[in-house]
């Protein structure tokens, strides 16, 4: 008989990052059999990615997920080598995350798939992310003259996005009930980069996010021995919501979507970042 392994992947990201499209993407490589997993077995809750995935045959974009939306889809996996795992594959509003940090108040549902998970996947829109200047990036001296020269309002000073994110993933240790520098028993970490075909980049994303988001970065390899650190564009273009892509349309969106691997090549095998989770020694065969 063949182990299933129950795999509880926590899927993070905020609003804009692509999740869902992501999400219909995967999905429909897992269906079709085309890359290193395939579904195998009748999925449940699709609900959320059937709309999405009509709308992407169609040749346009979906609609932003509603803030309220909070679904768990299982996806029954395997891999070539014959690997079955159950993947618990999350759908919802990304206003959550900014809710979560604003008011750092865990809700039960979400401290029990943090407890739960077996794997993180944190998605970044790093042309969205606003970059504040801070003591890494001006001297001390050029801050003071630049206050004295403007001083500063009564507004409240609100951290840049990339400390935000820091403060998101200590929140998830914290949950975890490990402390930063501790990285015993930790759930592995994937990084998407996600709509990479807006960036106009070429090197590999480990570099492009050291040098985007430096602090970040720093502490993401502090923290994890081997993070997973690619770049995504679930689908190779943009889309607009009413005028179809009628290339899309005929070659079916399929056939569309890049990862962008370690070493800056790209594959069109979107679920590799499942092999990179779920089955490290797979990832070079």
């Amino acid at each position: 008989m063949t182990q299933v392994l129950a795999q509880s992947m926590l899927l993070v990201g905020e609003s804009g990052v692509g999740k869902t499209h992501y999400g219909a993407q995967l999905l429909k490589r897992l269906l079709n059999s085309k890359g290193r997993f395939r579904m195998d077995g009748a999925a449940s809750n699709l609900e959320p990615f059937e709309a999405t995935m009509e709308s992407l045959n169609n040749g346009r974009s979906a609609a932003h997920t509603p803030t309220s939306t909070y679904v768990d889809s299982e996806w029954p996996i395997s891999n070539k080598k014959g690997l079955t795992f159950t993947l618990v594959w999350p759908d919802y509003g990304g206003e959550q995350i900014k809710k979560l940090l604003a008011t750092r108040k865990i809700p039960s549902t979400w401290r029990a798939r943090v407890e739960n998970s077996s794997a993180w996947m944190l998605m970044l829109r790093l042309q969205q992310l606003r970059v504040s200047d801070d003591l890494l990036s001006k001297p001390l001296a050029r801050l003071a003259e630049e206050e004295a020269a403007d001083p500063p309002s009564d507004e409240p000073i609100q951290p840049s996005d990339q400390a935000r994110m820091i403060e998101l993933l200590q929140i998830l240790l914290y949950l975890r009930g490990k402390g930063v520098g501790d990285a015993t028993n930790i759930p592995q970490l994937c990084l998407l980069l996600s709509c990479w075909d807006e960036l106009g980049q070429s090197d590999p994303p480990e570099e492009v996010l050291k040098r985007q988001l430096p602090m970040l970065s720093d502490f993401i390899t502090s923290n994890w021995k081997h993070p997973i650190i690619l770049g995504l564009s679930a689908l190779e273009r943009p889309l607009d919501k009413s005028v179809p892509d009628e290339e899309y349309v005929t070659r079916g969106p399929e056939h569309f979507g890049y990862i962008v691997l370690p070493d800056a090549s790209t594959t069109q095998d979107l679920t590799y970042p499942l092999t990179a989770l779920l089955d490290p020694s797979e990832e070079n065969s």
